[in-house]
């Protein structure tokens, strides 16, 4: 009886979750400060008639942003799942143990020093990103580390590498157009030839992660008993953490320091499916890329005609999620 009530469940917030990423996907698309008409939009999807404006707002500013946000919230979502996975620690995400920033500092010096070589920013934020990773993944590895100085660490790292973003940018202002934006983390200005290069890196990122789901599981049964059933260890953990830095720093090479994202979904996923990463992964994924296609939406109308970066906003939803998660920590350690 329980088995089917859990299948039940599942089915349910699988069902829940595609629906809710197609209505805020379709409504992102004709929400904004410069309103355009369902039937306008609907005439654009058939082949119908539509104004000039209205195309050229669907197709140069809507498309890239909705684009923009499938792709970031999916991947800093699975980035997340799998960090809190290999890591065993749920106060992981890509921006609190520093991901985000590593693969910022490497996006600015790209930009600095090979201002017109884009398509080496999303290798380069790959590279920043999986430095970071691998330095926290050696320092979780030290005897009676806890989970709340991993991510102290963590803290740590995105400190020094946010002072270095910030003295690039006094040094070469020049060297990330809109750097204020990304910074924070936000979508507005985003094109097209801007998600060229980070979008296969994370469409090949997400297939790769969602295979992995099943090593993940054995992962957590511990490393003895992963050991047990012949799968080697260290080369899993350094192979999906490599994946992780992959995801959040294509992410971050056109959304910008976008944050909590990767944090907050993947726990919200578990409370509704379980802890079965083979539906934890994908489900993060829709869910993330929902989640980010929705804030960015209030984002640009709560405050109409004046719009926020969503990083800020957020923030503000992630900030106390956050917190709340290091009292429960505490409280289970306590116990």
């Amino acid at each position: 009886m329980e088995r089917s009530k859990s299948k039940h469940s599942k089915l349910i917030a699988v069902t829940a979750t595609t629906i809710f990423l197609i209505l805020v996907t379709v409504t992102a698309f004709f929400v904004g400060s410069s309103s355009v008409s369902f039937s306008e939009f609907w005439a654009l999807i058939t082949g119908g008639e539509i104004s000039k404006s209205a195309e050229s707002i669907l197709i140069n500013v809507r498309l890239p942003r909705v684009l923009a946000a499938l792709l970031s919230g999916a991947a800093l979502a699975l980035s997340g799942a799998i960090l809190q996975g290999v890591l065993d620690n749920p106060l992981a995400g890509p921006n609190v143990i520093g991901l985000n920033s590593g693969a910022g500092l490497a996006v600015l010096l790209v930009g600095a020093f090979v201002p017109g070589m884009i398509f080496l920013q999303p290798l380069a934020a790959f590279i920043g990103a999986l430095i970071t990773a691998v330095v926290i993944f050696f320092i979780s590895l030290g005897t009676g580390t806890s989970r709340l100085t991993v991510v102290l660490a963590g803290v740590a790292l995105s400190t020094i590498f946010g002072a270095g973003m910030n003295a690039i940018l006094i040094i070469n202002p020049d060297a990330y157009v809109g750097a204020s934006r990304f910074l924070v983390g936000g979508l507005a200005g985003v094109l097209i030839r801007d998600l060229l290069w980070p979008a296969p890196y994370i469409i090949l990122g997400i297939i790769a992660g969602i295979l992995c789901s099943g090593k993940l599981n054995i992962l957590s049964l511990g490393d003895s008993t992963a050991h047990s059933l012949g799968m080697r260890v260290g080369r899993w953990r350094m192979l999906l953490l490599g994946l992780s830095a992959l995801l959040a720093g294509a992410a971050v090479s056109f959304a910008g320091l976008l944050g909590f994202v990767g944090l907050i979904v993947p726990h919200l996923v578990r409370f509704l499916v379980g802890h079965d990463n083979r539906i934890v992964l994908p489900l993060s994924c829709a869910f993330g890329a929902a989640f980010v296609v929705f804030c960015d939406t209030l984002s640009r109308v709560i405050f109409a005609p004046y719009e926020i970066p969503v990083g800020i906003f957020m923030a503000f939803v992630g900030g106390p999620f956050f917190i709340y998660l290091i009292i429960k920590n505490r409280r289970n350690s306590d116990d």
